[in-house]
């Protein structure tokens, strides 16, 4: 593929990503923009498999026994932030930036990484087979999203998720997990002090929670900490000690701790019953000294640890997040990616790439 034809096909998934934008596709809602996806691989005669909401395809001359690297992301949005001054769903082009519902995050990436995966689909001989993925549902880690896909992916060595990182390296991300809590006393009449307040036993838990502190902190992530964002009693009446009082904690934890290590530590301390709404948002890292990461270093790409979350916590290999874009342009108001920034995205996907495949 020459010069032009690597314009070309620039300016073809740049066209892609208005059309994606001027499609609502919030999560669980994204047939149309699959739709989309499957259409303009097929004027690009890309051999192509729809999971749900899912589209994936290999490269042309994919060869089981090579090892592969799958090049993600999602066409799946929020819906639009009450700021917005302008359609959310209009793809303004201003000043060399593409505005609308979904450019920055995810969709300059997603095109990127089409681009880049259309510039190796024709080539033989590679090292490595080159699996694209646009996956649906990750606003929400919805269970039809990535994990519904990858099953059929075949094997999967390692990859890239494209998120907005400015083109840096997210070498490690941050873990999710959600906990349930509920202490339990006896209700009675507050007018008599009767009863055992669930409520003043839930905020014993709380203020341990609130002063606690991980041992282990993370050069790339910094420590792991623990925030009670939610606390309720069933009952409404101000005379009535209540007999229950639930809260919940939202835990971020880094690279070095396991989420089990964290429930064992709950178990130690807390006397309320508690319980995680799920352990699928993992904490993950990829080595330095990986394929992908020397890769990177090589092209001068500095490397983080990220505070978000994404597909990469779901997928069980090495992962690289990438991608053009801020985050901190993520779910905003009039959001908007530079043009440059697919184009320098694209470039770079294909230069990591280049590297070792």
């Amino acid at each position: 593929m020459n010069k032009h034809d690597i314009a070309k096909l620039q300016n073809e998934v740049i066209g892609l990503l208005k059309q994606l934008i001027s499609t609502p596709s919030f999560s669980k809602e994204e047939n149309d923009t699959a739709e989309l996806i499957c259409g303009f691989f097929s004027r690009h005669q890309v051999d192509f498999s729809r999971i749900g909401n899912n589209v994936f395809a290999r490269n042309r001359h994919y060869d089981p026994s090579k090892p592969s690297i799958l090049m993600n992301s999602h066409h799946d949005t929020v819906k639009p932030n009450k700021g917005y001054t302008h359609d959310p769903f209009d793809p303004i082009e201003q000043d060399g930036k593409i505005f609308g519902l979904g450019s920055n995050d995810a969709g300059g990436c997603l095109v990127s990484l089409i681009a880049s995966f259309l510039y190796f689909y024709d080539q033989q001989e590679l090292n490595h087979n080159v699996v694209f993925a646009a996956s649906a549902e990750e606003e929400i880690s919805g269970v039809n999203g990535i994990e519904l896909v990858l099953p059929y992916l075949g094997r999967i060595d390692f990859g890239v998720v494209g998120e907005p990182t400015r083109l840096e390296m997210a070498v490690a991300e941050r873990g999710l997990m959600v906990i349930d809590c509920t202490a339990a006393g006896h209700s009675g009449h507050a007018a008599r002090n009767e009863g055992e307040n669930a409520l003043y036993k839930a905020l014993d838990d709380i203020n341990w929670i609130r002063h606690y502190r991980f041992e282990k902190v993370s050069p790339l992530l910094g420590d792991s900490h623990m925030t009670v964002t939610v606390i309720e009693t069933e009952n409404k009446q101000h005379n009535v000690v209540p007999s229950q009082c639930k809260f919940v904690i939202d835990v971020r934890v880094n690279e070095l701790y396991s989420f089990d290590e964290i429930l064992d530590e709950l178990r130690l301390n807390l006397n309320s019953q508690f319980k995680p709404r799920t352990t699928r948002m993992k904490p993950t890292s990829i080595a330095m000294d990986h394929p992908l990461v020397k890769a990177g270093l090589a092209l001068g790409k500095g490397y983080y640890g990220s505070p978000t979350t994404s597909d990469k916590a779901l997928m069980p290999f090495p992962t690289l997040k990438m991608g053009p874009g801020d985050s901190a342009r993520s779910h905003t108001a009039n959001e908007y990616i530079y043009i440059d920034e697919i184009r320098e995205g694209m470039e770079t996907y294909i230069q990591l790439l280049d590297e070792f495949i």
